[in-house]
Formats: structure tokens, sequence, C-alpha cells
């Protein structure tokens, strides 16, 4: 199924944007892909709920100490919200990465699992909510068929639940549907750790709050720092200073703010205590780095 799909993506491209890199929307809802003809270096970025499918190339992302590695026929499940350092890690201009991301739906998700006649315990609460899995078969076939309707638009509200419940079917009995069924279920763990994390984000530019994050997971102070670190391989301090950070660099790139502006609107109340831990984070200087981003011939996909 790779080929077809190799194709139907070029082809979706090339009617979209000829020679043009980087990443696309599509009138599907939830789905992006992508084309890049070089290695693209480490970018941070917030990846949220999806599945991230290499057809051709490789990729890889860091989410705290794990590094996850994934190349063609397989594919990224993230089932939480975290920043993570990504990077595309093989492209040429004779074989383009070639890719596509499909954003989880999690009303059809459950839908599907209150369907099932013996849905899939959830795992164990430790770690995982991110990991990478063989993308072939059925899977393939349902991604394919998505990627098609972007030649038909007036069939993609008739048709996209119906193959977006086949997707979330084929991940639900598929070898990590444990982790998967997680993201549907409101009374799991990952599922209050998840409301905790939309706090923080919604209101990352105020000061952590430990007991107000273990509130909404409802979970002990101690618990909720322990779990939280497990799923995200980092601290809630550690999570709001990416964000923070995050929406800074895209403050400076799209916006045009200036590096204190940046800084205080974000939640800094020093200029040079934010342009020190840009830098330790994104490995240049606030300016340095803009400057490069804008340089780009293309959108860096990560």
């Amino acid at each position: 199924m790779l080929t077809p799909l190799r194709h139907a993506i070029l082809d979706y491209i090339d009617r979209l944007a000829g020679d043009a890199e980087g990443r696309f929307e599509t009138p599907v809802k939830a789905l992006s892909v992508s084309r890049v003809s070089q290695p693209v270096m480490p970018r941070h970025m917030i990846y949220r709920p999806t599945i991230c499918i290499v057809v051709q190339g490789a990729k890889q992302i860091m989410v705290g100490d794990r590094v996850f590695g994934y190349r063609e026929m397989q594919s990224l499940v993230v089932t939480f919200e975290v920043p993570a350092l990504g990077q595309i890690t093989e492209a040429s201009r004779e074989a383009p990465y070639i890719g596509l991301n499909i954003d989880f739906d999690v009303a059809i998700l459950r839908e599907v699992m209150e369907a099932m006649e013996e849905p899939p315990r959830p795992a164990g609460e430790g770690a995982a909510g991110v990991f990478v899995q063989d993308f072939d078969g059925v899977l393939a076939d349902c991604v394919l068929r998505l990627v098609k309707l972007t030649e038909t638009p007036k069939a993609i509200p008739v048709l996209y639940p119906a193959i977006m419940r086949e997707i979330c079917y084929w991940l639900l009995t598929g070898p990590n549907g444990r982790e998967v069924c997680k993201l549907a279920l409101p009374g799991s763990h990952a599922r209050r750790m998840t409301d905790a994390i939309n706090l923080l984000r919604d209101n990352f530019t105020a000061p952590v709050r430990i007991e107000r994050l273990a509130a909404a997971a409802r979970m002990s102070p101690s618990s909720f720092h322990q779990h939280f670190k497990d799923m995200t391989a980092m601290t809630p301090l550690q999570y709001q200073k990416n964000l923070r950070l995050l929406e800074a660099r895209r403050l400076m790139v799209a916006d045009g703010a200036s590096v204190a502006s940046a800084a205080y609107q974000v939640g800094y109340e020093s200029a040079s205590q934010f342009s020190r831990e840009y830098s330790r984070t994104f490995g240049t200087p606030p300016k340095r780095d803009v400057t490069e981003i804008k340089a780009m011939p293309f959108q860096a996909v990560a």
C-alpha cells in the first residue's frame, strides 16, 4: 500500500503547491501531508494527540530523555499533548521525505470503543503514551482512502467519519490498543493527566501551582508530580518552560515581536533570563534563531 499512498500524497501536493516543500493542510479534517527534500535539524514543537506516518524517509523525536525513531512503513502515535524535539533524519532530492499527520478524533475513538464487543483494557498507569508501530495492511488502506478524499471534497463530510472509525478500530485492536484506549477513557490516569496538561497549557503565562494541577487531575500533589514526569518525561515546571519558549518563538517569527516583548507576553519578568533559557533550549540566542528560521527556504517539518 505504500506506493499508492506515496503517489496520492505527491499528486495532492503537486496540484496544491507545485514544487513547493513543507507541510500542507488538506480539505480533510485533521489531515496534513508533508514533502521535504533535505534533512531538517531538530525543532521544538508541541505534539498533540496524533498519528504521524512516514511514507518515505525517516524521522526522530525526543520527548524528555526518550528518543523515538521511525521510518518508511512505520508510524509514531502520540496520545497526549507534549512538547518534543523533532527532526527529519532522511530526505533527499531523489527520495524526499514524505509523510502525513492525522489528529485523533477523541469523540469518534470513544464511539468505536463503545461499539466494540470487547474493547481493549488500558495498560498499566506507567509511561508510554508515545510509541512507534508498523504501518501496513488494513490501516494503510484506510489512510490511502483518507488521502484520496482530497480529490472529491464534497464526499469528505459523508465519508471522513466512516474512515476515521476504521482507523480508530484498527488502532484499538492493534498491538498498542491498550495505550490508545486511554485517550478515550474519562476516568483513566492518562485522561486526568490530560485535563491537568490542558489547564497548564491554557495558563502557561502564570506561575505553576502544583496543588491546582493536582486537583485538576484528582490526585495528591506528590502522586501527580510522579505521574506527570512518568507520562511526559519532564516536570510541570519544565513543561511550562517549553510552552513559554515555543510561544515566544512563534510570536517573534510570525508576529514580528521583539525579544523583550515576546518574553513579557509569555510570562517572563526578565528578558535576560528569557534569553538565557531560550539559548539553552534552542541552542542559539533568540534574535539569531528567528533570523535563521525566517531564512529557511520552506517551513521546516518536525
